[in-house]
């Protein structure tokens, strides 16, 4: 299970989707996990690792959800005495699993930082690849013809005519850079990719004759009012390093916007990205069905519990749970 966590972790090194770890610090007996027990939880309800069975696991698999929306840690408590906490961060279930033991998880959130797609050979591109590296963004370049040297901190470097859009970077921050050699195409190509963040780098003059030039080839309207021109922040730059930093400031403060927003929704009923889950109607704690060893049928239609005493309460009153 320590293989499978750290295997999982690594392949995310470079994942554009939210994940949250998972650890448990203490543990009371007869709990099937123990102190130092890991996981990881993907935005799609995989758990790849080891955190417990039973209620644990869904438990966690709740608030690892949870977490990754709301974008802040915490520490679950799940105990059969029932307990009152003064800590906005911890979190208290009472456990019907009639096996008894308690045990306390950590789970913190692990949020995809920008991912930065860079059209051109410019030396304003060159100087934002470098400083969003030294951020230890992801940095993609497309360039008319590849120069490697141009751009020797890049994770990636593509020849325009080999650049295929991804999903990945459908939710990349876009700057067009190029700077008089293959503005139209470039531009072209980075609203076709329907990115967080579109910036062209151009004087304003030129950038209405691009406008132009991209209306007759069918681009909307609408679509040309997603492009940010001028490029960055207002911050009286005029070296290429000062340009990039102010795109750079721009770029930072629509991620931090984004993620203000993420937060003012996180009341939002929680869902589970996949139909192989089952909310169970006792805990309100999901469970997945092909593992669930609870199982009964109700009104034509099969209820799954995440452990026994669920179950048991259920079958003394059902219309409590599932209203008829």
């Amino acid at each position: 299970m320590r293989n499978e966590f750290i295997d999982k972790i690594n392949s995310l090194r470079n994942s554009t989707e939210a994940y949250a770890t998972a650890m448990i610090v203490r543990r009371k007996t007869p709990s099937s996990g123990k102190p130092g027990d890991q996981a990881v939880i993907t935005a799609d309800g995989q758990i790849h690792g080891w955190i417990g069975g039973g209620c644990t696991r869904g438990i966690v698999l709740k608030e690892a959800l949870l977490a990754m929306k709301d974008r802040k840690p915490r520490l679950v408590v799940i105990s059969p005495v029932k307990r009152e906490t003064d800590f906005s961060n911890t979190k208290i279930y009472s456990m019907t699993c009639q096996s008894g033991g308690e045990v306390e998880v950590y789970i913190a959130p692990v949020l995809p930082k920008p991912q930065i797609v860079v059209f051109g050979n410019s030396h304003i591109g060159m100087a934002l690849a470098k400083v969003a590296k030294a951020m230890d963004y992801r940095v993609d370049v497309v360039q008319n013809t590849i120069d490697e040297a141009v751009y020797p901190t890049a994770d990636n470097i593509y020849g325009i005519n080999d650049f295929e859009i991804i999903e990945e970077h459908q939710k990349s921050y876009t700057v067009v850079c190029t700077q008089g050699e293959g503005d139209l195409e470039a531009l072209a190509m980075a609203l076709k990719m329907e990115s967080q963040y579109l910036a062209f780098v151009s004087s304003p003059i030129k950038a209405q004759a691009i406008y132009t030039d991209l209306r007759e080839q069918g681009v909307t309207f609408d679509k040309l009012k997603t492009i940010k021109s001028p490029a960055g922040l207002d911050l009286g730059a005029k070296l290429p390093e000062e340009v990039a930093i102010s795109i750079l400031a721009e770029i930072i403060k629509k991620f931090r916007d984004e993620t203000t927003a993420q937060n003012n929704n996180k009341d939002e009923a929680l869902s589970i990205p996949n139909n192989e889950f089952y909310m169970n109607p006792v805990c309100n704690i999901p469970i997945k069905k092909s593992t669930a060893k609870h199982v009964l049928e109700h009104a034509g239609e099969k209820v799954y519990f995440c452990c026994d005493g669920c179950k048991v309460s259920f079958e003394k009153e059902p219309t409590k749970y599932i209203p008829v």
